[in-house]
């Protein structure tokens, strides 16, 4: 093996010689991989859940418009002609995929806001992690 500053699997750590080890292996846990990915979760999540939320209020003011546009002619929305049921239908698609998306959006930011407060304490330093300020960066 070469030698290099970086530590070097031992036998003691593969029982099996014929399976390689991986590296950072031991290192590694299931909860903080989920934390890795949990704030770009719960960002995306509230960015998403705002935007449906906007596209729902713009859908709900553009079926009042159309709503109030046909029954300025005295005819309403509510009668079993074809013409009222297609503005009745007109945005229908577009709502119910704004409230699938408002409410997975939302599911995915509570489920990541819950695992950044459950590991809210686990958070590693590394030891060779130092905090540089404007004079030690001047000096060098």
């Amino acid at each position: 093996m070469e030698d290099t500053a970086a530590p070097q699997p031992s036998h003691a750590d593969n029982p099996d010689n014929n399976q390689p080890v991986r590296p950072g292996a031991d290192g590694h846990s299931a909860g903080r991989s989920l934390t890795a990915y949990a704030r770009p979760a719960l960002i995306a999540g509230v960015v998403i859940a705002v935007i449906c939320a906007g596209l729902l209020i713009v859908i709900f003011a553009l079926d009042s418009f159309n709503a109030a546009a046909y029954s300025v002619t005295g005819k309403s929305v509510n009668d079993a002609t074809d013409e009222a049921r297609d503005i009745r239908e007109l945005y229908s698609g577009v709502r119910a995929g704004g409230i699938i998306g408002l409410v997975v959006s939302g599911v995915v930011a509570v489920a990541a806001g819950v695992v950044l407060y459950l590991n809210r304490g686990a958070t590693t330093v590394d030891a060779d992690d130092e905090d540089y300020d404007l004079d030690d960066l001047r000096d060098q």
